[in-house]
């Protein structure tokens, strides 16, 4: 890998994230603007931030997206 794709790489990962991101993060405000309480509404938070991680990793490593490669077809009995 050259050195510019791996930082496209990261860019388009983070590009794929954002709008889950920014859903989880939409959703806690509107807990808190219900009037919840604010300890109640953080406690998804960690869920939130946990799988946008995973899945910035997952497309940044090639997991999912354009640069998964199929394994090779394996006989079927």
């Amino acid at each position: 890998m050259r050195y510019g794709e791996d930082s496209l790489t990261r860019k388009r990962a983070a590009i794929a994230i954002l709008p889950f991101l920014l859903l989880g993060l939409a959703n806690v405000a509107l807990l808190l603007t219900w009037g919840l309480e604010p300890l109640w509404a953080f406690m998804i938070l960690p869920p939130i931030l946990f799988i946008s991680v995973l899945g910035w990793f997952a497309f940044r490593g090639g997991m999912v997206g354009p640069g998964a490669e199929e394994e090779e077809d394996v006989e079927r009995i």
